[in-house]
């Protein structure tokens, strides 16, 4: 395989990451893997779930980044992976794995990624993407109640407790390391152009890749 690239992608909650990286991914097709750092919070079977439930699930420390930073080099270097799978309606790790293989673009998504300098001295490109706190709030309270099973009650106190100030302590700041800043999340149409054509030109230097235009 020749020269692979790392792509990271952080920002606040809901600010639309996976918007992006799902164009990124349909962009490039089956060149690319993504690889989400919340598949590997800390798995915590030795508490209950009332206990697991009262976490901080947005501080650094509930991640097992080291991990995850071994695993992207084993893929670098050409070795399949198993990453872990995380089950948010009972705030733990599951037992099961996905079987990864490699590919010349890997990307790297998480409010964390760009905060943690391992994960982000591996990386060739790194991109933040910003987005209005209200709005942010606002998708969360959605997908939350949608795809996690969990009440407004439960999600508004997340939301004050550990949410809004690790995001003003650890994800904002992490800012600063970003390449490319796209404001407005998924909707931001000429930013998310400007990337793509960013990775091509990227990517291209390493593989002479097809992309679906």
């Amino acid at each position: 395989m020749n020269k692979v690239c790392i792509v990271g992608v952080a920002g606040g909650t809901a600010s639309g990451k996976t918007t992006i990286v799902s164009r990124i991914a349909e962009y490039f097709g089956n060149d690319i893997v993504v690889i989400s750092h919340d598949s590997y919070y800390k798995a915590h079977n030795e508490m209950t779930y009332e206990e697991r439930s009262q976490l901080n699930y947005d501080h650094p420390d509930s991640f097992e980044s080291e991990r995850m930073a071994n695993d992207i080099r084993d893929l670098i270097k050409g070795h399949i992976i198993e990453v872990p799978v995380y089950d948010y309606t009972i705030h733990n790790r599951s037992d099961r794995t996905i079987t990864v293989t490699p590919k010349p673009v890997i990307i790297i998504e998480g409010i964390l990624v760009l905060e943690n300098k391992e994960l982000r001295d591996l990386m060739d490109a790194k991109i933040y993407v910003d987005t209005d706190a209200d709005e942010r709030l606002m998708r969360r309270i959605r997908r939350d109640m949608s795809e996690r099973a969990r009440s407004i009650d439960s999600i508004m106190e997340q939301y004050a407790n550990t949410v809004k100030p690790m995001h003003e302590e650890f994800v904002e700041p992490s800012k600063k390391y970003a390449d490319i800043i796209i404001p407005r999340g998924g909707g931001n149409e000429t930013g998310i152009g400007m990337l793509m054509e960013y990775l091509k030109h990227l990517i291209a230097q390493g593989k002479d890749i097809g992309y679906n235009e």
